[in-house]
């Protein structure tokens, strides 16, 4: 069995950004203006006032500041309130595979090798563009990879999936190389108009090439170990695609009467927090006993960037103290949350200060329920 190591990554971000204060002043105008326009019914108890937000509030809530995004205007637009991202021809790149593409080429840059040595391609993302053809031949295409590439979905755990997938390709001998990106264009799929919802999400893409150790050059990540767990949950849900676009047909705003207010991404949080927050803490210590690790000992988590109260929870059970500084590494002010992507970014941005030897934790929870961890040791 042929071991994998994580050889190179690579980061696409957006060139447009939305401030906490930004956002809040655009969901409060719509608040007002929502509120004037309903005044009769919420006066005679059939609809509540919309409450006005805060950037404190968020802030508190989540540890965002500000978040990524592929169009600033239509999401900042009282009138509009989402993304205003024109439909592209078939004949043209698609928006999810420019941004995968973009970070993929920055992760082959930094791997230095050519694409020919890459035998497979996966697109590990929440927020797919469309169901098929698949996104991940679409970038395939675009890179100029021969090989397979197939689409996967596990929400914001698709990326420790992925990196599990493309392992256990190396491992079995099917390919040497192996692309994961993950495009998530999670503006798209967010009700702007939910006060307790809007600010959590974040436009961003990352990629991964995992290699077969026997082939490596200097440097990279050895993988450890990998573990997946799922729960079903329906605390975290987003019910949008073509079978379930006929709310949609009235042309109802969401979160308006008659508005498709569960197509888009809905959560019960303080739910999702007491049951998440155990269940990966659990798993992280019981795959480190498994491997032979103390978790203490970790030089540094890259957790999934879900909000600041759950990471910092996790980080205490798992390291049994408070992280130092930089242990725990959080993006979550500048990226929000980005889905699958988050613990990639966070992996990308903050992996310096490593000796050879040393061991770290990628891992990520969500929609799902789910979890992935991946364990690696920095190699000399």
């Amino acid at each position: 069995m042929t071991n994998a190591v994580i050889a190179a990554t690579g980061l696409f971000t957006p060139d447009q950004s939305i401030s906490n204060a930004e956002l809040v002043d655009a969901y409060n105008a719509w608040a007002e203006r929502w509120n004037a326009d309903n005044a009769d019914a919420i006066a005679a108890g059939e609809l509540e006032a919309r409450t006005p937000s805060s950037p404190e509030f968020i802030e508190k809530a989540s540890g965002i500041k500000s978040r990524f995004v592929m169009d600033k205007a239509g999401v900042l637009d009282p009138a509009r309130m989402r993304p205003n991202l024109a439909e592209r021809s078939n004949d043209e790149l698609s928006i999810l595979a420019e941004m995968a593409v973009k970070a993929a080429r920055d992760a082959i840059a930094r791997w230095g090798k050519p694409v020919s040595e890459i035998g497979a391609v996966l697109c590990a993302a929440s927020n797919m563009q469309r169901p098929y053809p698949a996104m991940a031949i679409e970038v395939q295409q675009a890179l100029g990879i021969e090989g397979f590439a197939f689409d996967m979905n596990v929400a914001c755990s698709s990326a420790t999936f992925g990196i599990k997938t493309a392992a256990d390709f190396i491992a079995s001998g099917s390919v040497k190389a192996v692309l994961m990106v993950n495009p998530e264009v999670c503006s798209a799929h967010l009700n702007f108009t939910d006060r307790d919802s809007h600010f959590i999400f974040g436009d961003v893409a990352t990629a991964v090439i995992i290699e077969a150790e026997d082939q490596a050059g200097a440097g990279g990540w050895e993988i450890l170990g990998s573990r997946l767990k799922t729960v079903f949950s329906n605390n975290i849900r987003n019910n949008f695609g073509f079978l379930n676009t006929a709310a949609l047909a009235t042309g109802a705003a969401p979160d308006t009467p008659g508005g498709p207010t569960d197509k888009l991404f809905v959560q019960q949080g303080r739910k999702v927090f007491k049951d998440v927050v155990p269940m990966v803490a659990e798993m992280i210590v019981d795959h480190a006993a498994d491997l032979g690790l103390e978790p203490a000992g970790l030089k540094r988590l890259w957790l999934h960037q879900a909000n600041i109260n759950m990471n910092e929870m996790i980080g205490r059970k798992v390291l049994g103290r408070d992280p130092a500084p930089g242990e725990n590494v959080i993006i979550l002010d500048d990226y929000a949350n980005t889905s699958s992507a988050g613990s990639i970014i966070a992996f990308h941005l903050h992996n310096d200060g490593f000796a050879p030897g040393d061991t770290g934790l990628i891992c990520s929870f969500g929609a799902g329920y789910s979890a992935g961890t991946v364990f690696v040791r920095k190699r000399a």
